[in-house]
Parts: structure tokens; sequence; C-alpha cells
């Protein structure tokens, strides 16, 4: 790994932002990945967030950034789902910018931060002082910035009804001219520039498919054991959290529909959403006789163990063991449970949610898909591809290296390369 820019040989610093970089979300996932894609350049790379998991001296952790600071909650309640705010409010909520701005002048200098990069800090208002405080930072300095934006507040319902148009329409996002913005899709850039007059750069979420999986180690190799699957049966993975869009019941009624000795397996648990959904989604499993696990209880970012002695596996322990993965989803900013089964070569059942049919089925990948409810079709094909081995394997062939052209760290890497020498104004040590 080069210590000095690629581009004109100095050295450089870049700030990540979050209000938290920590666990398997997707922001924490990118971030890590664009980390080592700017260490590759030779940059020097620094963390700011709410919560960290990557500890040492290059990490700022601020209590006040995280979205689930007791006032910044506070104040996500009295914004939100009301039309007017009171005058404390909004007292508040400088208060807190001030707070956050101090640290992020702190951050910068301490670490002579060249390039700042915030990580759904200007997109979601979860935090508002701290996009807020972002965005007055970035004014005052005119510091170089890429904006990383996952998913816009008006992509979700919830934001849509709020006091604090005033806010949003200054922060989420800005409209500087030190800041490049960056979307994973290309309905978000279209939506970008619709809403805002902002031009936007498409970076689609990444995966390292030029370095395959690592093969299965003794820790990982007990994991159906653990979760109760025999040999014989088919392992149906759904990789991810019991909400709603997840759209799960479409995985039970698969796995019912398939009439194989069959158990599906939920990774993660509900969240911050709510358990109504998972409780609809076991009453739904119950009645179609489907054994649906959820074990979010024992998979975690680390290994280790439970209270109980139980261990604890990573979700990339999973993956090889499964047979099939599921990713039945009404909607999703990316889709990067989608690139994870093409990374360990599994076939995958997809809803045809809006961004995949934009951005991932146009490349020619080929997966069983349902268009919003499971039909005939896609039973027999999930039937047939266990039916005929060379089948399956010509198919898991193809997604792979579809996958390392469009979405691995080559496509990442050429595009940050792009923006670090427009944002930076570097220049080749032969020009």
């Amino acid at each position: 790994m080069t210590t000095t820019c690629s581009f004109c040989g100095g050295r450089h610093n870049v700030g990540f932002i979050s209000t938290r970089l920590a666990g398997t979300d997707g922001v924490s996932l990118e971030t890590a990945k664009w980390a080592e894609v700017f260490e590759g350049e030779g940059f020097t790379a620094y963390y700011f967030a709410g919560e960290i998991d990557r500890p040492g001296p290059a990490s700022v952790m601020a209590e006040e950034a995280h979205f689930k600071h007791p006032e910044i909650r506070n104040i996500y309640r009295k914004c939100f789902n009301v039309t007017t705010r009171r005058r404390t409010t909004t007292q508040k909520i400088q208060e807190f910018k001030e707070i956050l701005k101090d640290k992020l002048y702190r951050f910068i200098r301490k670490f002579d931060i060249d390039l700042l990069v915030p990580e759904n800090a200007l997109t979601i208002p979860l935090n508002i002082p701290l996009g807020i405080a972002l965005t007055e930072v970035i004014s005052e300095t005119g510091i170089s910035t890429i904006a990383h934006h996952h998913d816009f507040f008006w992509e979700r319902k919830h934001f849509l009804r709020n006091a604090v148009w005033d806010y949003l329409n200054m922060a989420f996002p800005p409209h500087l001219p030190s800041i490049k913005h960056v979307v994973i899709n290309s309905s978000a850039d279209n939506q970008l520039s619709l809403r805002t007059g902002i031009s936007g750069h498409i970076i689609p979420n990444v995966m390292d498919f030029e370095t395959p999986a690592p093969p299965l180690d003794d820790y990982a190799s007990d994991v159906r054991q653990a979760l109760g699957i025999a040999d014989d049966e088919l392992f149906i993975l759904q990789p991810t959290r019991v909400v709603q869009r997840k759209g799960i019941e479409h995985a039970i009624e698969l796995a019912y529909r398939l009439k194989n000795k069959t158990k599906l397996v939920i990774s993660h648990a509900s969240g911050d959403e709510g358990y109504g959904y998972e409780q609809r989604v076991k009453e739904y499993s119950k009645m179609l006789g489907v054994e649906t696990l959820f074990v979010s209880d024992i998979i975690n970012e680390r290994r280790g163990t439970t209270e109980t002695g139980q261990k604890i596996y990573t979700l990339y322990d999973i993956y090889p063991h499964a047979d099939l993965v599921t990713y039945p989803s009404t909607f999703e900013g990316f889709g990067n449970a989608f690139l994870e089964a093409i990374y360990f070569r599994k076939p995958i059942v997809v809803n045809t949610y809006s961004i995949y049919d934009m951005d991932i089925k146009p490349k020619g990948f080929d997966v069983i898909e349902i268009d919003g409810y499971v039909n005939r079709w896609a039973v027999n094909l999930t039937k047939k591809i266990f039916a005929d081995p060379e089948r399956r394997k010509a198919m898991i062939k193809k997604n792979y290296e579809i996958a390392t052209t469009c979405f691995s760290y080559s496509v990442l890497r050429q595009k940050l390369r792009n923006l670090i020498f427009d944002t930076l104004a570097c220049r080749p040590r032969n020009i």
C-alpha cells in the first residue's frame, strides 16, 4: 500500500464523517470499502462518528454525532410527523450544531484533513445538528468534500411530514461549490438533479470480486449443525433485517411451494423499526408449515460466544453453507445482499425492485426473478436449478464474471480516482 498520492506524490488525509461507523449496516460496510481504496491511492483515512468500531488514534468518537444520542433523538421526535416546531427545539438544534461544529473543526485541524467524505450525514436527517454543522464547516472553509449519499430523505415516507424544511433544504444535501455529490443508483441521481439542481456522480456499491471468498475454516465448518439443518435439507438464507420492505413473505411462500425439506434462515433482527412485522412473519411461517429460523443472536460482525456459550458467527461464515439466497425486497437503495450472494457463488431469488430493474438487471445477471409475487415460473426454475448441477454451475460462473466487470473494487477505484483528480486538483507528477 502506498503512502503518497498516486497522482501528485504528495500526502493526503481523508476524513470520513457519519453518525455511526460500526457493525454491518450498508453505510458502514461501504465506508470500509471506500477507505481501503483511498488508502490504496496513498491517502491516510481518519474517522469521525457517534459510534466507531475502528479503534485507535485515527478515530474520533463524538457522542453527539450519533442518531441515538438522547438529545438528538428528542430533536428528531419534535421535528418529524409535525408541521411546526417550538422555538426551544430550534435553540436545541443550534446548541448541538455548535457543539458538533467545534468538534469537526478540531478533527480537521488535528489530522490535517484535505478531503472530507460525509457518509449519509448530509443525506438522511437522523441527526439534524450534524448535517447543519457539516454544511457550515464546509461553507466556511471551502474544504474539498465528496458527499456519499446512500438514501435521501425524500425516499422515506416518514420524513416527508416535518417541521424542518428550512434545514432539509439547507443541509440534506447542501448545494456548495466545494462538494462533489456521489449517489449509489441512477434513480437517486435523477431525483437529486430534479429536486436540487445538483449534478451527481453514480458510484454503485461494490465487492472485492477480484479476491475470491476464502475457503471455509474449522471455526465455521459446523454452521449447519449449529443451526439444526440436516445435510439433506435445503438451506435458504434471507440475509436481511426483519422489516416489511424486505418482503420476507415471498421467501416463506417459495420455501413452501418447493415441497422439499427446507429451512429458511433469517440472519438479522428487526432493529429499530418495531416487531410487528416480525410477528407477522412468524405467523405466516407457521400457517404454511415452513420452519423459519431467526438467528440474529448468533450472527454478528465478529466471531465470539454468547452469554450461554454458543458460538457467534459472522454473516460471511453463514453464506458458504447456504443452498439458495432469497432477496425479495420491495425497495432497496442498491442491494448489498445481491452482490454478497454473487460473491459467495450462490443462486439468488430476487424481486424486481426499482433499482434492480434500472441498474442491476440490464447487466445480464442470471437469477430467479419474481415480480411482486411468487409465481409458478420462479418455483419451477428454482427446482430445475437444484436438479441440474451443470445449469447451477453455469449460472454462478456467469454472475461472478458480470459482477467482476461491473461491481468490483476496480470500478470503485477508477471512479474515485476521477473524483480525487477533480476534487483535490491533483496533477500527475509527470505533468
